[in-house]
């Protein structure tokens, strides 16, 4: 199992750049897939991005080519880099964590069957 704390959340104007982290503590941070979700009251949780073991990232389509996620297993550490912000992209962030396949990692990310999760960081973008 891993603990995942995130951080980086804020306010930013429609056009900026956040940089969301998420620090883990636990074993086999190396094995594990991760992820990013995000949620607004109302709705359900819905997978943004994720990177498996090997390094491959997949992205769901309302992102791709404004968010880019990174792991760094030397440092226990994921990131979400997020550009050209949308006020849509307003919500809580959590990052997310499953050990599975690589070959598997989106697909247990877009069906959110994940199982340790973080608390969650505040994203507010505004028009």
């Amino acid at each position: 199992q891993v603990q995942l704390v995130e951080s980086g959340g804020g306010s930013v104007q429609a056009g900026g750049s956040l940089k969301l982290s998420c620090s883990a503590s636990g074993s086999f941070y190396n094995n594990y897939c991760l992820g990013w979700f995000r949620q607004v009251p109302g709705k359900e949780r819905e997978g943004v991005a994720s990177i498996s073991s090997d390094y491959f990232q997949n992205y769901a389509d309302a992102v791709r080519g404004r968010f880019t996620i990174v792991r760094d297993n030397d440092r226990n550490t994921l990131w979400l880099q997020m550009d050209s912000l949308k006020p849509e992209d307003t919500a809580m962030y959590y990052c997310a964590a499953v050990l599975d396949s690589a070959f598997s990692c989106w697909a247990r990310i877009r069906s959110r069957d994940v199982t340790n999760w973080g608390q969650g960081t505040q994203v507010t973008v505004s028009s």
